[in-house]
C-alpha cells in the first residue's frame, strides 16, 4: 500500500511497505480493495446504459416518423373527394403500414428489454462482490478486461469465445463493438457511407461535443473525387456538403479547395498530404475516439490502464539499464513501451525513520505496525517489550498492546 504520510514522524517522503496480515487485517484489506475496485467500474455501467438510451431514441424517432406519415395520409384522404374503392384501398394501405409499425414496435421492445436486462445483470454483478468471494470476482473482472482489450484490438472472434466460455455475455460490450466494426471495416476499404450513416444516427450528440468527424469524412470524400479527376462532381459535392461547415472550418476548406487546381499527386507538401493513404488511418483512429466518447468508454484499453497503474510504482531509471534484472517486468520491451509516458517512481529515494530511535528502518531493522496504524522500528519495539514484560506503549497515542499484536512489515 502506498503511504503518503506515515504517523512515525516522517511525513515528507513517501514510502511503500508491505505488511504481513492477521485474519482481521486481511478482511479489512479485502474490503478496502473491493471499495477501490468498485470505484473503477464507471465504464462497466455507463456503456450499456448509453446503448439502452440510444435504442430508445432510435425507436422513438422511427415511431414518430411513421405515425406522422399515417396521420398525414388520413388527413389527405379525409379532405379529398374519393370513391369508395379508393377509400378502401387507402385504408388497406394504412392497415398494412400500421401492422408494419406494430412489428417494429415489438422488435424494438424486445431489444430494449434485452438491454435493460444487461444493465440489471451488471448491477447484480457489482452487488454480488464481497470480501468472501473477492478472488472469484476479481478473476471474472480480469476476463472482462481481457475481452475489452480483444474487442478494441479487433480480435472479435477471440473475445466472443472467451465471453461465451466464461458465461459473461451480459457483462461485456460485444454488440457495441460490432457496431463500430462495421464502420471501421468500411473506412479501411475507403468507404465513408457507413461512417456518415453513423454520424447521422448520432448527429445531436456529436454536435453537442463539437465533433469534427463528419466534416473530416466529407473532406475525404471530396479529396477522392479530386483524386479521380472528377472535378465537376467535386465542386458540386463541395457546394452541397462542405459549404454548411464554412462558418466553423473556413481555413481547412480553403486549403482543401485548392487541391482541385492540382493533379492527384501534387509536388507541394502542403497539398500532397491530403492524398496520402494515412488519411484513412487517421479517420479510423478519429472514429474510435468519437465512438468511445459517445459511449463513455476510456480512450485507452482498460488492460493498458491497469498495467500502467502497476508499472508506475515500479518504474525507476535502473529499469532501463542493460543490467536490469529479468525479474523486473520493465526489463521487457513491451512493458517499457507501455511505461514510457509514466513518471519515475520515487521509491528508490524513500527513507523511513523511526520516531523513537531516530534510526533508519531497512531490511536489517524493519518497520512494524501497531494496531492503531503507527509505525516504529523492530529494534525500538523489542527493547520496549523487554522492559515492560511484552507490553508496547505507543508514544504518540498512549495505546497499550502486546508485542504479539504488532504486524511486521517489509520495505519493497
Amino acid at each position: 500500500m502506498e503511504m503518503d504520510s506515515l504517523p512515525n514522524g516522517n511525513s515528507t517522503i513517501p514510502t511503500t511497505i508491505i505488511p504481513t496480515t492477521t485474519p482481521s487485517t486481511a478482511l479489512s484489506s479485502k474490503l478496502t480493495q473491493l471499495t477501490e475496485s468498485l470505484k473503477l467500474e464507471h465504464q462497466f455501467l455507463r456503456v450499456p446504459f448509453e446503448h439502452y438510451k440510444k435504442t430508445i431514441r432510435t425507436n422513438h424517432r422511427a415511431v414518430e416518423k411513421e405515425v406522422s406519415s399515417v396521420i398525414s395520409v388520413v388527413n389527405d384522404a379525409a379532405d379529398s373527394d374519393i370513391s369508395n374503392d379508393d377509400a378502401v384501398q387507402h385504408l388497406t394501405s394504412l392497415v398494412s403500414r400500421l401492422q408494419g409499425l406494430k412489428r417494429k414496435l415489438e422488435e424494438g421492445s424486445r431489444t430494449e428489454n434485452l438491454q435493460a436486462q444487461r444493465c440489471r445483470a451488471r448491477i447484480d454483478h457489482l452487488e454480488s462482490a464481497d470480501a468472501e468471494n473477492l478472488s472469484e470476482w476479481n478473476n471474472m473482472r480480469m476476463k472482462r478486461i481481457l475481452v475489452d482489450y480483444m474487442l478494441r484490438m479487433s480480435y472479435y472472434d477471440t473475445g466472443l469465445k472467451l465471453a461465451e466460455s466464461s458465461d459473461m455475455l451480459d457483462l461485456v460490450d460485444i454488440d457495441v463493438f460490432l457496431e463500430s466494426k462495421r464502420v471501421i471495416d468500411a473506412l479501411q476499404k475507403r468507404e465513408v457511407a457507413p461512417a456518415l450513416a453513423w454520424c447521422a444516427d448520432n448527429k445531436t450528440r456529436l454536435k453537442k461535443s463539437k465533433s469534427k468527424f463528419e466534416f473530416q469524412l466529407r473532406l475525404q470524400e471530396y479529396v477522392e473525387l479530386v483524386r479521380a479527376e472528377d472535378h465537376l462532381r467535386a465542386i458540386t459535392y463541395a457546394r452541397k456538403y462542405l459549404a454548411p461547415w464554412a462558418a466553423t472550418h473556413m481555413k481547412e476548406m480553403q486549403r482543401v479547395f485548392a487541391i482541385v487546381a492540382f493533379k492527384s499527386n501534387p509536388e507541394c507538401a502542403v497539398y500532397k498530404v491530403f492524398f496520402e493513404p494515412k488519411q484513412w488511418d487517421y479517420l479510423v483512429e478519429q472514429f474510435k475516439q468519437e465512438f468511445c466518447r459517445l459511449y463513455g468508454m476510456t480512450l485507452e484499453p482498460l488492460l493498458n490502464i491497469f498495467l500502467q497503474a502497476g508499472l508506475s510504482a515500479l518504474k525507476t531509471p535502473y529499469c532501463y539499464e542493460d543490467d536490469c534484472t529479468k525479474e523486473d517486468p520493465l526489463s521487457q520491451e513491451s512493458f517499457r513501451k507501455l511505461a514510457l509516458p509514466l513518471p519515475y517512481s520515487k521509491q528508490h529515494h524513500s527513507k523511513l525513520v523511526c520516531y523513537i530511535t531516530k534510526e533508519l528502518m531497512d531490511t536489517e531493522n524493519p518497520p512494524q505496525v501497531l494496531p492503531n496504524g503507527y509505525v516504529y522500528s523492530t529494534k525500538a519495539l523489542e527493547e520496549m517489550a523487554k522492559r515492560n514484560d511484552g507490553k508496547i506503549t505507543c508514544p504518540r497515542t498512549g495505546l497499550v498492546c502486546n508485542y504479539s499484536e504488532v504486524v511486521k512489515a517489509f520495505i519493497s
